[in-house]
């Protein structure tokens, strides 16, 4: 239960004053909905502000206080089109418009009384030949109220909010914080100097404080790193069982290429691991292509081997019907019966599988999260694969170990190389293998940047392509909005694109984006991969695991849009045949620095793991720490710099507190768990006895 020195925290912001309906839907789309959400809502940016005489002594650009009196009110010709003007002018006679859009002229008529001084604080800019502050952010009857705002936060806002509106709750919120018990290791929070958690959110939102904000950043790596050992130490504590292979089966695997050397490294880390009583945590990390599929089916075979099941866990259902596939041939010469589960099967067929699954006949099931409903048993489950890990939070991870008359061995996957520096910060809690080698054999994609411009002559490109009897991919950019909805205009400029090729290609083309229903884009990904549709027009949905061998072409539009990272998977989708592939990049006319080094990287290199170090030097690595997308590891407070400052001494402070304290019983102990409460790592403390 969550402590109660935490309750004034996870109080809804709609107890707050001056919170009604209206005002809660732009703060949920920025997910401030409770007290604590506010007061980590930490400032963007600080804004220096001058007071100045008079409107000579500023410059252009500058963030101004300043005394004016309003003169005039302009109205624009179009209402709620236009701009609405405020004339007003400075103790010298210079005139100055304040300016507004939209309904934020409502307030300038209460606020800006003809003939009546304020003190308007905003940016000063020109527009033709007139001084103007568009948007004043601040305007008082008198100057003391401004004094205080010459340095002045500034928050992300949505629609709906203002600076000062968010400034005032995030006060609020401040005023609720109790005292908390220190958590910090006693040595690392005296050689840091930092303040105490209260002092430091208070410092936080009144100016840049690099310690206030160090030390929250350190709190919530803290958290998570305590949180992934709680994880391993609770599967290292449950008892598990060896898994001892004779090796039969593997030596009736048929494979038609031979293992890289990585592979066989890592097959041999993991019959390691499977040897010990202790249930197995390791993440199988390889770039695009590597062959993880051969891996996790010499794992799942030592399981069998062993007289165990294993259980294949995919994120959607056209992966899990791929790997199905892709291990039903490679395991029959091995007598290995392989089943399907999904949300699909219903009636004789799922009962069918269910009883397989009950009475041993079934080695192996492959399926999505339909593989850990309560009503999924299983004879003796010895090995849990996971795919895409990111995609699964650690608690639908838990649940599907529970799955086991014994804690089962657990192999994560992922195809996103990730950078080093970041694999303790997603991973904390595994041993990690690495498939850096790609099979013999594999050709190289040929990767070309062309111009928007050049559209025309991609498309006549790809009607050429189409001819030859190979199949390609045309994927268009999907970004979404703060509050997690697509753009609008992204998915229409998909339908559009689709339209055209449509136009030209007929019934060959189908499209799949994220706002279809499943079962249409199921059965479009489904004409696609069994070759009926030759061109797929999609976002990047298909971005992870999609296998069709038969596409040789790649077009990706807008690609100075992507991050490189995804770039790479994007790419990945082709030259998985003996084909020579072609990736096309086609770009925009007016690329930033980062977009150039981007697409030349591209052009440069197919190694995954390089790509993921460069991205994190372009990018400052916000898409990386956010690739667990089960909303339980992208970091709200600590940005990249921190994590590779940060992260490794609270990895170890975390670590020394779980040898000294396992169960967070002694003073600091206690502490911890308040924090693991605060960031919401509740799962951490619902592992520990009595937790």
């Amino acid at each position: 239960m969550r402590p109660e020195a935490l309750n004034p925290l996870f109080a809804e912001a709609r107890d707050l004053d001056g919170v009604g309906p209206k005002l809660m839907k732009p703060l949920e789309k920025l997910g401030l909905t409770r007290v604590k959400d506010l007061a980590y809502h930490l400032p963007e940016r600080f804004v220096m502000r001058r007071a100045i005489a008079n409107l000579d002594e500023g410059a252009e650009g500058e963030q101004v206080i300043v005394a004016l009196t309003p003169t005039e009110h302009r109205a624009s010709r179009n209402p709620g089109r236009g701009p609405y003007r405020v004339l007003a002018q400075d103790d010298a006679g210079n005139i100055c418009a304040l300016t507004y859009f939209g309904r934020a002229s409502y307030s300038a008529k209460k606020q800006l009384p003809v003939g009546e001084k304020r003190w308007v604080a905003g940016r000063l800019d020109r527009y033709g030949d007139m001084l103007q502050i568009v948007h004043p952010d601040h305007i008082e009857k008198d100057s003391a109220a401004h004094m205080g705002r010459l340095v002045e936060p500034v928050y992300a806002l949505s629609e709906g909010l203002t600076q000062p509106k968010v400034a005032s709750l995030a006060s609020q919120a401040l005023e609720r914080l109790p005292e908390l018990p220190e958590w910090i290791e006693p040595g690392q929070f005296e050689r840091e100097g930092w303040p105490t958690w209260r002092d430091s959110l208070h410092l936080a939102h009144r100016d840049r404080d690099e310690q206030a904000r160090d030390r929250l950043a350190y709190d919530e790596l803290l958290a998570n790193s305590l949180a992934l050992l709680l994880v391993k130490a609770d599967s290292r504590r449950r008892k598990g069982q060896a898994l001892i292979g004779g090796g039969g089966m593997r030596a009736k695997l048929d494979l038609p290429f031979e293992m890289t050397g990585a592979q066989k490294r890592s097959i041999a880390e993991i019959e390691g691991d499977l040897q010990q009583e202790a249930p197995m945590l390791r993440l199988l990390q390889g770039d695009v292509g590597a062959g993880k599929t051969v891996v996790a089916l010499a794992a799942m075979l030592i399981a069998v081997e062993a007289g165990k099941q294993a259980a294949l866990l995919a994120p959607t259902e056209i992966l899990a019907r791929q790997h199905f596939e892709t291990l039903r041939k490679m395991a029959a010469p091995t007598g290995a019966e392989v089943a399907l589960l999904t949300g699909r099967a219903k009636g004789r067929e799922r009962e069918g599988i269910l009883m397989g699954l009950l009475d041993g006949s079934i080695d192996i099931l492959v399926g999505t999260h339909a593989i850990f409903q309560d009503t999924v048993s299983y004879r003796d489950l010895g090995l849990v694969v996971i795919d895409e890990q990111h995609r699964f939070g650690v608690a639908q991870r838990l649940a599907l170990a529970a799955k086991g008359k014994r804690a089962p061995h657990t192999l994560a996957m992922t195809a996103t190389p990730i950078p080093r520096s970041l694999t303790l910060a997603q991973y904390g809690e595994m041993d990690v293998s690495r498939l850096d080698e790609l099979p013999p054999g594999r050709q190289a994609i040929e990767t070309l940047v062309v111009s928007q411009d050049r559209a025309e002559d991609v498309i006549a490109g790809v009607q050429r392509h189409l001819a030859t009897g190979q199949q390609a991919y045309w994927v268009c950019p999907m970004v979404r909005e703060m509050n997690g909805a697509f753009q609008a205009s992204d998915i229409a400029a998909a339908e559009a694109r689709y339209a055209e090729l449509r136009e030209r290609f007929g019934e060959d083309v189908v499209l799949v984006h994220g706002q279809l229903r499943p079962e249409e884009k199921d059965a479009n990904m489904e004409r696609f991969a069994n070759g009926k549709a030759k061109l797929l027009v999609a976002t990047t949905v298909i971005e992870v695991g999609v296998d069709v061998p038969s596409s040789t072409l790649m077009v990706i539009e807008q690609a100075e849009r992507f991050g490189l990272a995804q770039l790479h998977q994007l790419r990945g989708r082709v030259g998985r045949g003996s084909e020579k592939s072609r990736c096309v990049l086609l770009r925009g006319s007016e690329l930033s620095e980062t977009a150039q080094k981007r697409l030349a990287l591209m052009r440069e290199t197919q190694d995954g793991f390089r790509i993921a170090e460069e991205d994190l030097e372009l990018r400052g690595g916000g898409e990386l720490l956010g690739t667990r997308q089960s909303g339980e590891a992208a970091f709200r407070i600590a940005d990249l710099d921190q994590v590779q400052r940060l992260l490794p001494v609270a990895h170890g402070d975390a670590r020394l507190l779980m040898e000294r304290d396992g169960g967070l019983t002694s003073e600091r102990g206690e502490a911890a768990r308040q924090l693991l409460y605060l960031f919401e790592r509740d799962w951490g403390v619902q592992l520990l006895r009595g937790g």
